[in-house]
């Protein structure tokens, strides 16, 4: 089955999150399940047991990252012929308007949208996500035709390598932020990689802290205090990681969300990180 997808409007960009109403009046939109869970529970069983209607299931592993390696990481970023191919198999043109949810805050569906703002394309994420959408949710499978969809390399000024990393925690220019929970930053659980730890000079930012109680993120303004807070400025850059480059793009669409403009992935992350023998850990 295939959606009929109204040509786009005259619609301003969206911002990095938004709320579910926007949805009532934009049937342009695209809505993408991104569940996905670490312990390899499969998103797209909870996507047929009951998705927004209308939305299409994006695999993290298969349509968001490349294979694993021992010195790439968990979910080193897809080439961008393979993520446009990708997007384009199930559907998604780069004029196309995507919002983008799963049901941990927006830990995995992040990566999805932050991936499509840094190549100009219009994408935000769902406020919420599936567990704050007031109707009626739909069950089985959704598919769109593929479309052609053209390749955009990955600007370079938003991703960072390991070295990047290195030098961001030892200056005083960069902040290097961690946005795993504060016993993997220190080092006291440790439940995937080889090494507990952080990178020295990293500053310990969850990203589970841009929501609140509710599920729904903080507003712009208190998003700012936030990472203000820790070191962000306007005249600074910030370069975020987490275990394997997926949760730090909730802290990148946040950090985007309070004005402080768009910091740079270190997409290999700890993943990466703590299989080098050669780079140093930090537990304090």
């Amino acid at each position: 089955m295939v959606d009929n997808v109204q040509p786009m409007t005259s619609h301003s960009m969206l911002p990095p999150i938004i709320g579910a109403e926007v949805l009532a009046n934009r049937p342009d939109i695209i809505l993408c399940d991104v569940r996905w869970y670490l312990d390899r529970t499969p998103g797209r069983d909870a996507y047929f047991n009951g998705h927004l209607p209308g939305a299409i299931y994006v695999d993290l592993d298969e349509h968001l990252a490349t294979l694993p390696t021992i010195n790439g990481g968990r979910h080193p970023m897809p080439a961008a012929a393979s993520f446009a191919m990708s997007m384009g198999s199930l559907g998604i043109k780069d004029s196309d308007t995507v919002v983008a949810y799963d049901d941990t805050n927006g830990m995995s569906a992040g990566r999805l949208v932050w991936m499509l703002r840094i190549l100009g394309c219009d994408a935000a994420l769902l406020d919420g996500g599936i567990t704050k959408y007031p109707h009626q949710l739909q069950t089985g499978g959704f598919r769109r035709l593929p479309v052609f969809r053209p390749i955009i390399e990955w600007p370079s000024e938003f991703l960072a390598t390991a070295d990047d990393a290195a030098a961001a925690g030892s200056n005083e220019v960069d902040v290097l932020i961690d946005s795993r929970t504060s016993d993997r930053f220190s080092g006291k659980n440790e439940p995937v990689d080889p090494r507990a730890g952080h990178i020295p000079g990293a500053v310990n930012a969850p990203f589970g802290d841009n929501t609140s109680d509710d599920g729904k993120f903080l507003s712009p303004a208190e998003l700012y205090s936030r990472f203000t807070e820790i070191g962000i400025s306007d005249q600074n850059s910030a370069l975020v990681y987490c275990g394997s480059g997926v949760s730090a793009c909730n802290n990148l669409l946040a950090i985007e969300y309070a004005g402080l403009g768009k910091a740079r992935l270190y997409a290999g992350s700890w993943s990466q990180w703590s299989r080098d023998e050669q780079r140093p850990i930090a537990t304090k």
